[in-house]
C-alpha cells in the first residue's frame, strides 16, 4: 500500500563513475555493489520536492532535496543507496528520519529556474554531522526521450526500490512506483559540491554524466525488514 504521494520536479542528474570497492567498502553486508560495463556509479541528484503528502491528504509540502547515492543489490533485487539526503524542511526531515530511517538532514537551499535551466544551491544545517554545501547549474542538452532497457540511462534512474541500513545494523527496504522517466541528455556547471567529502569518499575525477527531466510523480510504499 503507497504511503506517500509526491512530485519530483526540476531533476539534476549528476553521476561519476567510479572503482566498485570504493563503493563496496561503505555497504552492508547483504549488499552488493550493482555496476555497469565495470563501473560503479555516485550520483549527485538535486530536485524539487513538490506536494508531498501521505496517502488521503490533500495538503502536501514542497521544498528542495539533495542527495548522494549508489547502485545496489540485495537477494538480485537492485536498488538506490543514499548516503545523504539533503532537505530544505525541517517536518518533512524529521519525518523522513522516523518512517524510512534515512539519512535525512536539514539544510537551507534555494532552487532557481530560468529558461528551462536550473540553479540549485544548498548549505546544511543539521547539528552532529559533517557540513555541507553545494552549488549547481544544469540543463538540458537533447531531445527527451524513455532510456532504453539495458542502457547505462536506465541502469541509473530506473530504480523502484532503495536500501537503508539502521544504527543497529539491520537491513531495511522500501519500494517506489512511477512512470518510466522522461529523461533529456544534460550539461552542468558545478560551482562547490562538498558532498563527496561530507561522506568520506574522495572527489572522482573528470566531469559527471549528466542528464535533467521535468519530474513525474511518485509514490512510496512502507519500510520492511530484509
Amino acid at each position: 500500500m503507497d504511503l506517500l504521494r509526491m512530485d519530483w520536479r526540476d531533476v539534476g542528474f549528476l553521476h561519476w563513475a567510479v572503482d566498485p570497492e570504493t563503493v563496496a567498502e561503505t555497504l552492508h553486508d547483504r549488499l552488493s555493489v550493482d555496476t555497469y560495463d565495470g563501473d560503479a556509479y555516485l550520483g549527485v541528484v538535486p530536485f524539487r520536492m513538490a506536494d508531498i503528502r501521505p496517502r488521503g491528504s490533500p495538503i502536501g509540502r514542497s521544498f528542495g532535496e539533495l542527495n548522494l547515492r549508489t547502485y545496489v543489490e540485495a537477494d538480485g533485487v537492485p536498488g538506490v543507496y543514499f548516503y545523504n539526503l539533503d532537505a530544505d524542511d525541517a517536518l518533512g526531515v524529521g519525518v523522513a528520519r522516523r518512517l524510512f530511517q534515512l539519512p535525512y538532514y536539514r539544510a537551507r537551499m534555494r532552487v532557481d529556474r530560468r529558461d528551462g535551466a536550473v540553479r540549485f544551491r544548498s548549505r546544511r544545517t543539521h547539528d552532529g554531522v559533517p557540513a555541507a554545501r553545494f552549488d549547481a547549474s544544469y540543463e538540458p542538452d537533447g531531445v527527451a526521450t524513455t532510456p532504453e532497457p539495458g542502457s547505462l540511462p536506465a541502469f541509473l534512474v530506473e530504480r523502484y526500490r532503495f536500501y537503508v541500513d539502521s544504527d543497529g545494523g539491520q537491513l531495511y527496504y522500501a519500494d517506489i512506483d512511477h512512470e518510466p522517466w522522461d529523461l533529456r541528455p544534460g550539461a552542468a556547471t558545478v560551482r562547490r559540491n562538498d558532498l563527496f567529502e561530507a561522506n568520506g569518499f574522495a572527489t572522482p575525477d573528470g566531469e559527471p554524466l549528466v542528464h535533467v527531466s521535468d519530474g513525474l510523480p511518485v509514490t512510496a510504499g512502507r519500510l520492511h525488514r530484509l
